[in-house]
């Protein structure tokens, strides 16, 4: 395993120009000959763009082939991009969102869907005036793997926090606007969590909701992150504070905005999101429905 993380340093360490030419062979090999998970990737897009003709699914398909080849090669080069780098590919916009949290002195939710490159906000705890940034992340079955992007996940000042025990953590330290919590939010709960759905993307969608009991208990800021690929291997996230109706938010409440926000900019980009996600699967597990 040592010898294999040697390799993978090695080969992060190339130009991001080298690594695109790895990318540019795994699209080919992958979109005319591998194939990966085509028909869930199909039937995701027709299923959420049933508007759109068989030859506008193709092309958006093809894109995001191309844009998940990227994204792979730009998570290789996370294990040892430098921070200077990542500023000038990845541009932060709105900023003052945070400040107004620390001098409002309330701790910070981030959200943020998978959209291309999600992996590489990390870097945003070099810019922001918090002491403490933590990016949430789920155990996967490979103890190596999960190792790896903790390590990536840690980088620029992070400290990763997994997702079953984020919210015991959130709970228990002081609400001081010190501290963001980063949640790619469009997550799919396990099948023995799904409880909450809602109409997303023209299905019924199955929604992580474990950050509703925050808002609902804990007067925090909640964030959107709207992910942009300006062209390849530039980015750029504008953030949006996401505000309750009433004086509080109310149960909900903050899963709807962000479904709302997330499918605004995928719309916007559908190449851009990663439909290889089986987030659809338990969809007949949902117990409460809201939608049409």
């Amino acid at each position: 395993m040592n010898f294999l993380i040697k390799i993978l340093f090695l080969i992060s360490k190339m130009p991001l120009k080298i690594l695109y030419i790895f990318s540019d062979i795994i699209f080919f090999l992958n979109f005319y000959f591998v194939g990966y998970r085509k028909k869930i990737i199909t039937q995701n897009l027709k299923n959420s763009f049933p508007e759109k003709t068989d030859q506008e699914i193709k092309e958006i398909r093809k894109k995001f082939y191309l844009n998940f080849s990227d994204y792979l090669a730009e998570t290789v080069k996370s294990f040892s991009i430098s921070e200077t780098e990542t500023r000038v590919r990845m541009q932060h916009i709105n900023q003052h969102l945070f400040h107004e949290a620390k001098a409002e002195g309330k701790n910070i939710i981030l959200m943020a869907g998978h959209v291309f490159n999600w992996e590489w906000m990390n870097a945003l705890a070099t810019l922001t005036p918090q002491k403490n940034s933590h990016p949430v992340y789920r155990k996967v079955n490979s103890s190596f793997w999960e190792d790896q992007m903790k390590k990536v996940r840690n980088k620029f000042g992070n400290e990763a926090l997994e997702a079953n025990e984020v919210i015991l953590n959130i709970f228990r330290n002081q609400n001081d606007g010190e501290s963001i919590y980063m949640f790619v939010a469009d997550q799919t709960p396990h099948v023995a969590h799904v409880n909450y759905g809602l109409k997303f993307l023209n299905q019924r969608t199955p929604a992580f909701i474990g950050y509703d009991k925050l808002a609902t208990r804990m007067d925090l800021i909640f964030i959107y992150c709207e992910m942009k690929k300006v062209k390849r291997g530039f980015y750029q996230v504008n953030y949006h504070r996401i505000y309750p109706d009433g004086e509080k938010f109310v149960k909900n409440e903050v899963v709807r905005k962000f479904h709302q926000l997330l499918e605004n900019t995928i719309r916007k980009n559908p190449d851009n999101y990663l439909w290889s996600h089986r987030k659809w699967k338990y969809q007949d597990s949902i117990k409460t429905y809201d939608g049409e």
